[in-house]
């Protein structure tokens, strides 16, 4: 993310207060650009204004956490003029109630499943960061917590660093904003990995079944029928591929750019389906004109494409965040997923397949003639789309 700091911008609401008194502004201006240099000589990225801090502490006791607002951010709101008075304490005192009931609206914790109603429990003035500092409580400790903050929505550049400390360490870092309001974070409790468990076995089946291009390879390579043990044996085969690149690419060891995989799974497609088209075509013809030593070249599909593929389901894997309490857990229970949605994707048409084809190999064989037609012509429009009009 670029340093800069963009007060014209931001600040534009401000603009009475700094003609009435620009030495002023000015100092307050060069003391912010200063906070913001030394958030980044301690490691932490340069953000544009304006922004807020959460700091959210899960501890044996219960879930509390804190929030850091800037006084022009809390005056633009609340209507004060000038913003600075917020930052007397006794004013700030007196504005205490309206500021968080001002808050509570726009931080969300749901932890369990429950939302959770945040009690305030203190106000105090952080006049050396320009801001107020509101604490409050959440309840019991969860296993897994939801936050969403849209703390300031009228600026829609306002971001909201977010820090989660369990029990007394940083265990993730997170910035919100007006896209992206929300996160989720798994405690390192057993109940926490069982919420992991249940969440990412959810995922991985709903990102197979909805996703039209996995589904499309998959049928793909049962189009041409065959025995239980052969097609059992092409799924083990996809199953190994795509269970090491998702591996690989969720712990960062290789990862490559979503604008190369994407052509690559549709052309995956592409090469299945005209596998299919050359294997009928071979049954077909007269013994003296099929090719010598023709076998069954889909388990080998299976499994090299199958790398290609994982390399996407971890795409998703990652737009979800990655729990570093139970990263195990997470590659296992997403992956889990994608084998039962894989299941329900095979048992369904290979089932079909069966039925239709059942006694009749003529309407058998035109099924997987058409059908492999269309998943080369699929293949081949998503393919096109993704290397020359997504990937720009």
């Amino acid at each position: 993310m670029a340093s800069s700091f963009r007060p014209g911008q931001a600040r534009a609401r401000a603009r009475d207060a700094r003609e009435r008194n620009p030495a002023s502004c000015r100092v307050r201006r060069a003391a912010l650009l200063t906070l913001t240099l030394l958030l980044t000589a301690k490691g932490t990225d340069a953000h544009p204004a304006p922004f807020s801090f959460l700091d959210l502490l899960i501890a044996p006791d219960g879930l509390r956490g804190s929030i850091v607002i800037h006084d022009l951010d809390a005056a633009h709101d609340l209507r004060i003029d000038p913003p600075d008075q917020l930052l007397d304490p006794s004013i700030a005192a007196h504005y205490r109630d309206r500021i968080q009931a001002l808050i509570g609206t726009r931080v969300q914790v749901t932890s369990d499943g429950e939302a959770r109603t945040l009690a305030w429990t203190g106000l105090e003035v952080v006049p050396e960061r320009f801001g107020l500092r509101l604490s409050f409580t959440a309840g019991s400790r969860p296993a897994a917590v939801d936050l969403t903050a849209r703390v300031f929505p009228f600026d829609p550049i306002h971001q909201t660093f977010v820090n989660v400390y369990e029990d007394g360490e940083l265990r993730q870092q997170n910035i919100l904003t007006a896209d992206a309001p929300t996160m989720r974070f798994y405690t390192g409790t057993a109940q926490g990995r069982l919420a992991v468990v249940r969440a990412f076995v959810a995922s991985g089946t709903e990102h197979i079944l909805i996703g039209p291009d996995h589904v499309l390879f998959l049928v793909g390579l049962l189009l041409l029928g065959g025995t239980l043990r052969r097609l059992a044996l092409i799924v083990t085969a996809f199953t190994a591929g795509h269970s090491v690149t998702l591996s690989l690419a969720a712990l960062n060891v290789l990862s490559p750019p979503a604008r190369v995989i994407e052509p690559l799974i549709a052309l995956t497609i592409v090469v299945v389906g005209t596998d299919n088209l050359f294997v009928l075509h071979d049954r077909r013809a007269p013994p003296a004109a099929t090719r010598a030593g023709t076998r069954d070249a889909r388990p080998l599909f299976a499994g090299f494409f199958g790398l290609v593929h994982g390399f996407g389901f971890a795409s998703v894997l990652k737009a979800f965040g990655l729990p570093e309490a139970a990263l195990v857990w997470t590659l296992v229970s997403f992956n889990t997923g994608v084998e039962v949605g894989q299941l329900m994707i095979v048992v369904l048409a290979a089932g079909a397949l069966a039925v239709a084809g059942r006694g009749r190999p003529v309407v058998a064989a035109r099924l997987a003639w058409w059908g492999s037609i269309g998943v080369v012509l699929a293949g081949t429009y998503w393919f096109v789309d993704r290397l020359y009009w997504r990937g720009g």
